[in-house]
């Protein structure tokens, strides 16, 4: 992995939320009711983690999206400025509260509902506002807890000033082909692939979007194919003890090894590094490493 003298400068359009992570015994089951042993709150959204995630990867990071005007925005806000994220267009909507997400965890499983609320309030005309901004970056990362709407429109706004697009396919929803030939990367769960791309074989779709489509799994495994041959990347640790973030994490650190004009290969190797460290500690962006971890 090589970082180049240049830093790169990203846009992320997307989600933010707090997450109140429910620690049991096991995860429960329907109709059943189960003790907590312990409740803590985090940072979250997939927006949010891919922000923070960049920025502590040396990129310089513009935060897209909306939050509730209530205390709950006001915390988010003030942890991104913290960890050096542009939040000039972070948007205050007064119809909705700030995103939450409410996370049952035991021994590495876990079952989230996500409540988007204000994030539903991410509009097109929120996009338009920020356009300045896209003049100038190297790359737009998107994900799928914000409107699809406006986020086929931040991908046709990408391409109309030829900026690279990256999506990280989740939560899963079938995606146009005019929007998959657009992206210059996606990455997806390999329990929702069939969701984005139909019943296509996995092997099938991989060699339609050779070194395009990322599929990951929850052991931190990354398969693509190069064009010649299906790649296989697994980095773990000796124990993946906490998963929540893990895509996001392998997001923003592949993102960032991209701009830093890495071969494909290496973007993967990073993106599952920075993905690994992530697993170790509670939230998703607690454990999120910095760029100095790696010089």
């Amino acid at each position: 992995m090589n970082f180049s003298s240049d830093q790169p400068k990203i846009i992320v359009v997307g989600s933010s939320s707090i997450d109140l992570v429910l620690e049991t015994e096991r995860v429960p089951c329907q109709n059943e009711t189960v003790i907590a042993y312990n409740s803590e709150s985090y940072f979250g959204g997939k927006g949010s983690n891919q922000a923070v995630g960049a920025a502590r990867l040396g990129a310089s990071v513009y935060f897209v999206g909306c939050v509730g005007m209530d205390p709950l925005g006001q915390q988010i806000m003030r942890n991104m400025v913290n960890e050096g994220v542009n939040v000039g267009f972070v948007f205050e909507t007064d119809q909705e509260a700030t995103g939450t997400a409410y996370v049952t965890t035991s021994e590495g499983s876990s079952a989230i509902v996500v409540v988007p609320a204000a994030n539903n309030y991410l509009s097109i005309e929120h996009i338009e506002a920020a356009d300045k901004y896209f003049h100038t970056a190297d790359l737009i990362l998107l994900q799928l807890e914000v409107s699809l709407k406006v986020v086929e429109y931040t991908v046709r706004k990408a391409k109309k000033y030829r900026k690279k697009v990256g999506l990280y396919a989740s939560p899963a929803q079938p995606l146009s082909n005019e929007i998959l030939d657009h992206l210059d990367f996606i990455i997806v769960k390999s329990s929702e692939l069939h969701i984005v791309f139909g019943e296509e074989q996995r092997e099938e779709i991989l060699k339609k979007y050779f070194n395009k489509v990322f599929v990951r799994d929850d052991i931190n495994s990354t398969v693509y194919f190069d064009g010649t041959e299906m790649k296989y990347c697994r980095n773990d640790k000796d124990k993946t003890v906490y998963k929540m973030g893990m895509g996001d994490a392998f997001t923003a650190g592949f993102a960032v090894a991209l701009c830093h004009q890495n071969p494909i290969e290496d973007c993967v190797k990073f993106g599952n590094e920075v993905s690994a460290r992530v697993s170790g500690k509670k939230g998703s962006q607690t454990g999120l490493p910095r760029v100095s971890d790696f010089l």
